[in-house]
């Protein structure tokens, strides 16, 4: 069950941090990854922080700002656009 929890959350943080981050979302399938790998780098640094979060809405919480943080650091490596010249 919490498995599907983690999806669940990884969906949602992905989808918040591409509406966030000046896009609109990569669809279902990016945005789990990018909700799954921003969870796992925001629970790295919260925790080089000292920072806890508990139950679903921390770890909502704390994976939302890993995804920002993973597409802000991703947007160094890609190219700009016409509109962003």
């Amino acid at each position: 069950m919490n498995f599907i929890w983690y999806i669940i959350i990884g969906i949602v943080s992905g989808f918040l941090a591409g509406k966030i981050m000046n896009g609109g979302g990569f669809g279902l399938l990016i945005n789990l990854l990018v909700g799954i790998i921003g969870g796992v780098l925001g629970g790295w640094v919260f925790g080089l922080l000292g920072i806890a979060t508990a139950g679903i809405l921390g770890s909502l919480i704390t994976s939302i700002i890993g995804a920002v943080l993973l597409l802000w650091i991703v947007s160094f490596f890609r190219k700009p656009h016409k509109a962003d010249i």
